[in-house]
């Protein structure tokens, strides 16, 4: 058995082997030596997504793919690539990506696979960026998917359940600049009255909120697009809502060093040095933690965030801080805002699994049931449930059987979900 952790080292994989091939003819040949097999991306899933007790294969050591096409509207990269490291290369195209997620550290395949996102009330997840892929089949077939194909909008946002996805072609655009400002200590009330003017504010915004006081929010960080028309709007709504710009930069969590942390104070820099909470060069986030996310029906924001308000003595003695942020809807089968606009309340937890998992049936009882939990962090959502919040859940699974007819890439979390 390996002794292989994910990223924040509360799940150890049981894969008999992790296997690094360096080419694609080699991963080929471990894909023929048949048994139970899954891809590792990044490492940063919380639960069990990509665990299996055969062999876990890794393909950070392929070939690098980083190619623009010729009418500078698309790029296609390794699967296995980091956003961090392409977006430099994309910039120095004079190109990018409309939307990063917290963490640049991330896989593209992994993140994809997952329906990860950024914020923006008019920006898609990472998914919906891509507009083809090139996927590796347990039995060593590779298939070619382009946006519009029959098969691409459930082959997407996919659990690892079609296959090793060798490159990802994703959407671009001409390069720009951001500046990112932080709020401190906004009402509560007054945001929730005025919530779709909140997150429509900036080109991404968060909310930070630790839950020690329900009276008001800790933090509201907005990410700006420059050239920015809407500077007075911004200052007179965060007038209104009782906040003050902070003096210094901040963190998500409370009295964490900043050091970690993307510019702020409204200072301008390139869209992949802002659209992150968190830099390149710096260990991600708080360290030893595990991650919650539900995401609700924009409908179904304001509900469910006063149903984390009144689980906040609950909440709080667990959490190292709550974000909310908002996702563009897409077509895509499996993604947590497919068909519509949604609200992602996140939760950074303290490293207690066991106390984490005892509270979880409570919030996710007291959620609307449109919410979808986040694929890759820890949800205690019965399988069933889960899966029923999805309308395309039946056209998934007939699409994953096609791919993986002997079910060499179903694990336990797969199981779960009836897939």
């Amino acid at each position: 058995m390996s002794s292989e952790r994910n990223w924040a080292g509360n799940l150890t994989y049981r894969a008999s082997a992790v296997a690094h091939p360096e080419s694609v003819d080699e991963l080929g040949a471990l894909l023929a030596q048949g048994g139970p097999v899954r891809v590792l991306g990044s490492r940063h899933c919380f639960n069990d997504i990509a665990d299996t007790e055969g062999v876990l294969l890794a393909l950070d050591r392929l070939p690098s793919v980083f190619e623009v096409n010729a009418d500078r509207t698309a790029v296609r990269v390794s699967g296995a690539a980091r956003y961090g490291d392409i977006a430099p290369l994309l910039d120095a195209e004079g190109l990018a990506l409309a939307n990063l997620a917290s963490l640049p550290h991330i896989s593209v395949a992994g993140a994809v696979a997952t329906g990860t996102h950024g914020s923006g009330d008019a920006i898609g997840s990472l998914a919906s960026a891509v507009r083809g892929l090139t996927i590796l089949t347990p039995s060593g077939e590779t298939r070619r998917l382009e946006r519009g194909d029959a098969d691409f909008d459930g082959a997407v946002v996919s659990l690892g359940a079609l296959g090793a996805v060798l490159d990802v072609t994703l959407d671009v655009e001409p390069t720009y600049e951001i500046a990112q400002h932080v709020f401190e200590h906004p009402d509560w009330d007054t945001v929730l009255a005025d919530f779709d003017e909140v997150t429509s504010v900036g080109t991404s915004v968060s909310l930070f909120s630790t839950w020690e006081r329900t009276d008001v929010i800790d933090q509201i960080w907005v990410k700006q697009r420059l050239p920015e028309a809407r500077e007075a709007a911004r200052v007179s709504l965060f007038e209104r809502l009782g906040a003050v710009a902070a003096v210094s930069k901040r963190h998500p969590i409370l009295g964490v060093d900043p050091i970690a942390c993307t510019e702020q104070l409204g200072v301008a820099g390139p869209w992949f040095e802002r659209l992150p909470h968190f830099r390149l060069d710096f260990t991600p986030s708080a360290g030893a933690e595990i991650q919650s996310e539900y995401l609700v029906p924009r409908e179904d924001a304001v509900a469910a965030i006063q149903a984390v308000r009144t689980l906040a003595g609950q909440i709080a003695p667990l959490l190292l801080v709550n974000e909310i942020r908002t996702v563009r809807a897409d077509s895509l089968w499996l993604s947590p805002s497919y068909g519509t606009d949604v609200v992602g309340l996140h939760f950074t937890w303290k490293p207690d699994e066991a106390a984490v998992r005892a509270l979880l049936p409570t919030i996710e009882a007291a959620l609307p049931a449109t919410a979808r939990p986040h694929w890759g962090k820890v949800f205690t959502l019965d399988g069933a449930e889960t899966r029923s919040r999805y309308t395309r859940g039946d056209d998934f699974a007939a699409l994953a059987a096609r791919y993986d007819p002997e079910r060499r890439l179903v694990n336990p979390y797969l199981e779960r979900l009836g897939l």
